[in-house]
Formats: C-alpha cells, sequence, structure tokens
C-alpha cells in the first residue's frame, strides 16, 4: 500500500459522512493538501497525547517523586507547575510567534524541547535521590511547560489554517481516541504486577521523550501556507493589546464558562482522597490505585473522545453545555454518596470518576474547537492566548480548594465545585453557535 494511499484513507476514514471536500475557513492551497495535513495532524497530536498520559504530573511524576525520597512540598507544585506554566507565558509569547509566517516551526520545537526535558527527568530519576532529584524533576517540568504554552499558542492557530471548520473536532477527538487506547494498555499493565513499577515508569518516561521527539519531526511535514505577520511586537504591549480583546463579549463568556469549568480538572484528586482515610498513606497503597485512575482518566477519554470531537463540529457550545450538565450530576452525585457513607465502595468511585472524566474530555474538546471556530485567523493566536493565559492565572488560585478541604473536608470542596459546573452550564447558553 503507497504512502498516498494510507493518507487517503486516513483522511476518507475520518471524513466519512461529510459531503465531499468541503473546505470551510481555510485557503484553496490549504484545501488541496488537507488529506495529508489530517493525518499529520492526527498522527503528531495522538503522539505527544499518549507522551502526555504517560508521565501525568498528577499520577505518574507525584508516585516518582515520593519514590525517590522528594518531599511532599515538592510533589504538589507538579500539578501547578504543569498546568499554570503550559499557560500564563502565551500572553506573551503569542506576539513573538505571530512573526512566524509558518508557525509549525514554533510547535515542532515546543514539541522537541518536550522530549529533551523528559529526558532529563528521566536521567534523574537513575541517577539522583532525595531533594536533589526533586529539585531537578520539578524544574525540567516547568521547562516542558513553558515548551507546551507554545504549542498550545500554535498549535490552534496552525489548526485553523491547515483544516477546514467541519473536521477540526473529529482531528483532535481522533488523535485523543488513539492515545486513550494506549493509556489504557500503560494503566493495565501498571495495575498487574508482571512488571516491577519503577522499571515500567522509567520505561514509560523513555517511551514519552521518544514520542515528543517523533511528533517534532512529524509536524514539519505539514504543508502550512505563510500567513500574516503582523502585531508581533514587545510582548508587554502585545499583552495590553490582547487585554483589549476582552471587549468581545462572546470571548469574555467563553474564558468565564472555561474558568468555571477548571473544577473538572482540580475535582479528581478531592474525589480519590474521599476513601477509606482520606488519604494515600504508602507508596504500596498509592500504586495500588495508580494504574486504576490511569484507566478511568484514558478509558473515558477513549469512549468519548471521537464523539465529543463529533459533535463539537456540530455545535462546540452544545459540547460545552452538556459536559456541564454530566459534571454537575457526577460532582453532586459525589457529595451525595459521600455523605451517606457510600463512597467506600471502590465500584462506586470508580463508576464516579469515570463520569467526570467524560465530561473533563468534553469540556477540553469543546473549548479548543469553540476557540478556534469563533476566532478568525487574524485574531486566532492572540485570542488563545488571551484565554489560557487568564486561566492559567486562575489555576493558580486553586491551591485554595486544598485550604478549604483542610478546614471544611472534601464534601465542601466537591460540592463547591458542583455549583462551578452548574453556573457554567447557565453561561454556555449564551455562548453563539460558531459552526454555523
Amino acid at each position: 500500500m503507497s504512502k498516498e494511499s494510507t493518507v487517503e484513507q486516513v483522511y476518507e476514514a475520518i471524513n466519512s459522512g461529510d459531503d465531499g471536500r468541503v473546505c470551510k475557513d481555510i485557503p484553496e492551497q490549504a484545501c488541496d493538501h488537507q488529506p495529508k495535513n489530517v493525518t499529520t495532524h492526527v498522527i503528531s497530536l495522538a503522539a505527544t497525547k499518549v507522551a502526555d498520559g504517560l508521565i501525568d504530573p498528577k499520577l505518574i511524576l507525584s508516585w516518582l517523586l515520593s519514590a525517590l525520597g522528594a518531599s511532599t512540598f515538592l510533589v504538589g507544585l507538579l500539578v501547578p507547575i504543569r498546568e499554570a506554566g503550559a499557560l500564563l507565558p502565551q500572553l506573551f509569547t503569542a506576539g513573538a510567534l505571530r512573526r512566524l509566517p509558518q508557525r509549525k516551526w514554533a510547535w515542532a520545537l515546543g514539541s522537541l524541547v518536550q522530549g529533551l526535558s523528559v529526558v532529563g527527568i528521566l536521567l534523574s530519576a537513575i541517577f539522583l535521590k532525595g531533594q536533589t532529584a526533586g529539585i531537578v524533576i520539578v524544574s525540567l517540568l516547568g521547562v516542558l511547560a513553558i515548551a507546551r504554552s507554545v504549542c498550545s499558542v500554535s498549535y490552534k492557530d496552525v489548526l485553523g489554517k491547515t483544516v477546514s471548520k467541519s473536521m477540526r473536532g473529529k482531528v483532535t477527538g481522533l488523535a485523543a481516541s488513539v492515545a486513550s487506547a494506549a493509556v489504557i494498555i500503560f494503566g493495565l499493565v501498571l495495575a498487574s504486577d508482571y512488571v516491577e513499577r519503577m522499571t515500567l515508569v522509567l520505561i514509560a518516561l523513555g517511551l514519552a521523550a521518544t514520542l515528543w521527539i517523533f511528533a517534532s519531526l512529524m509536524f514539519t511535514k505539514l504543508e502550512e501556507a505563510s500567513g500574516a505577520t503582523e502585531g508581533g511586537g514587545n510582548p508587554l504591549t502585545v499583552a495590553k493589546e490582547n487585554l483589549a480583546l476582552l471587549k468581545d463579549k462572546q470571548l469574555l463568556l467563553f474564558i468565564s464558562v472555561r474558568a468555571l469549568l477548571i473544577a473538572t480538572a482540580l475535582a479528581p484528586p478531592f474525589m480519590v482522597t474521599l476513601n477509606g482515610s482520606g488519604g494515600i498513606e504508602s507508596l504500596d497503597s498509592m500504586l495500588g490505585g495508580l494504574g486504576a485512575l490511569v484507566l478511568a482518566s484514558s478509558l473515558a477519554s477513549f469512549l468519548s473522545s471521537y464523539v465529543w470531537g463529533w459533535l463539537a463540529d456540530k455545535s462546540s457550545r452544545k459540547v460545552l453545555l452538556f459536559s456541564s450538565v454530566v459534571a454537575t450530576i457526577a460532582l453532586t452525585a459525589t457529595v451525595i454518596c459521600a455523605y451517606y457513607d457510600l463512597i467506600g465502595q471502590s465500584l462506586v468511585l470508580a463508576i464516579l470518576l469515570f463520569v467526570l472524566m467524560i465530561a473533563y474530555h468534553g469540556v477540553r474538546l469543546g473549548r479548543s474547537t469553540h476557540l478556534v471556530d469563533m476566532a478568525t485567523a487574524e485574531n486566532r493566536a492572540a485570542y488563545t492566548a488571551l484565554s489560557n493565559t487568564i486561566i492559567g492565572l486562575i489555576l493558580l488560585t486553586g491551591v485554595g480548594f486544598s485550604a478549604i478541604a483542610q478546614y471544611f473536608g472534601n464534601i465542601v470542596v466537591l460540592g463547591v465545585m458542583a455549583v462551578m459546573c452548574f453556573f457554567a452550564a447557565l453561561l454556555a447558553l449564551g455562548l453563539k453557535e460558531v459552526q454555523q
């Protein structure tokens, strides 16, 4: 089978059900290259999503630092640095990225740096111990997060230039489903006793690094037409200009919905620690749940991402609305089960976490598709950078939930998060149908 026929088959599989090669909102030249570009997007994005799952800071890196003897303080820095670090720099990097006529090179460089950062994490895990290992790994995760921020800004812009509006959600959804299938296998192996877990985690780090580097090389093959380079000025000046975009009421409403829906990302640790004594007390007990947590998240993504992506191409507004409702139901049910001491049954907790993860992946795909489609080629990078930076700042305040949990308990935190998702659903009703 030739390379061309393989590309065409992948493209036709994704494009099935649509009326021919209808190109919307992209140049005619990009339309001609769309089969190749769609395949390149799916392969590159799937590779990076698998890598993300293999080094998940909430689970994998947290266990690794604990196993290496790093302090709880350093373990607690992993998720804030990974999430906020990937978002906060974007307001300042967007201006520089606008000066690039082809932004695929920025994404490729960002993916390469992420891969090299994980190589450093792997070497640190092999040769360092204790606080030294923790400090180096957290620092390298910070570098990875900054590189990820470059990828985030440039990717949405490149996607908007190279893939038609009617297919963007399916592309990202398919990549997420393919990646989830791979991470499910990793979770199954992790939950078993066939491979010593430290060895398995180190192998996973090596594979993640390889995948990021592979994705970097793959993405350079994308056929991207040169675009406008206006607006790439001083970072502070550009940041002020980007803040002026908040005059767009739809953008402000979208950011508000997305801000409330960070609850879907922050809730899982509080759900898991509802069980038993309220926390993971040893490495062995953490390992026992590690595979199950990886499975719950990846299985939810595998089963829902392509469907969410398909729905997002029809109406990203409705995806955000439905995801908000599902999250509200999952979190409310968790609060009720915890209040009546039903959460101790592992099956109950697993089901609730699974449902929440379905909502979480809907939020991710819905917000990504909505932002790309609501923006134009001229302001897409700026919209992305502004939105992500504001969410990054809000994520930093997420440590306040830990304080609430310490004084009032996890049930109160999850109740607050359920209310957040409920109000997100109400606000989502005001979003426009940007696919029409």
